[in-house]
């Protein structure tokens, strides 16, 4: 059996009568990346920072490492400082060097010298395929997609035992997602982390998950492999993935 990295237990949150999550329950096996999919305004992105500790729910626990980080506020930061991120649309900071977004953490965090975190946004940059050159460079002098793998180097700058990825295709052609795809696996794999994507990109789903799970109406309605999701059983799913607007589904935002 595979041990849970992060365990997620009858979660509900609400916004006034709008309930995002309810009772929502998942189970992310450790080393693993696990893609959670669904259309926009579903509750993904509240599911992430339930995880984040940035939303608390009304009820239910979050483990990580089988310690509830709703229990207290040092537990929640200790726990979440595993944690890298890539967000949407990058989040880079403008008024900094592509290299100082990268090693911001490291800086600041984690008290590296400017030297020493200067060394490790190079080997970052190196991973994520980008040549020294780019280091100097400012977040607007950049191509979004040139700013995406910025943003991975800096998510794995850390070498964090836990990757987020929200939406990480959203905005580039097909052949920058696909190269985003393969470097999020690659640097999955070569850190031994377990990733938790949010998305609704389906070759994106398919590429970088070892399990997917579909979210609707604030709970997992189906969860499997990218090879079982094409035979679901599921009438909402089956929609999803092949992109109907008739069907059991029906979008409200």
């Amino acid at each position: 059996m595979e041990n849970s990295k992060i365990s997620i237990r009858d979660v509900s949150k609400s916004f006034g009568t709008k309930k995002v999550l309810q009772k929502l329950s998942l189970e992310v096996p450790e080393g693993k990346s696990f893609v959670i999919l669904g259309p926009s305004g579903v509750g993904k992105s509240i599911l992430l920072k339930t995880m984040l500790g940035i939303v608390t729910p009304e009820q239910g626990v979050i483990e990580i490492d089988g310690v509830n980080i709703l229990s207290s506020r040092k537990t929640r930061i200790d726990k979440t400082n595993q944690i890298g991120m890539l967000f949407q649309g990058a989040a880079l900071f403008d008024s900094f060097k592509v290299w100082e977004n990268i090693a911001f953490r490291l800086i600041q965090g984690e008290g590296q010298s400017r030297k020493q975190a200067r060394i490790r946004a190079d080997e970052c940059l190196a991973q994520v395929g980008l040549t020294p050159d780019v280091a100097n460079a400012y977040p607007s002098e950049i191509s979004g997609g040139m700013q995406k793998r910025v943003g991975l180097a800096r998510a794995i700058a850390a070498k964090p035992k836990i990757l987020f990825f929200d939406e990480p295709t959203t905005g580039l052609d097909p052949i920058m997602a696909d190269i985003i795809n393969t470097l999020i696996k690659e640097q999955v794999s070569a850190l031994g982390a377990t990733a938790i994507s949010i998305t609704h990109d389906m070759a994106s789903a398919k590429k970088i998950g070892d399990r997917l799970a579909m979210l609707h109406q604030g709970q997992i309605i189906w969860q499997g492999s990218a090879d079982e999701i094409d035979h679901s059983g599921n009438g909402i799913v089956d929609q999803f993935i092949n992109g109907r607007a008739e069907g059991p589904l029906v979008l409200t935002s």
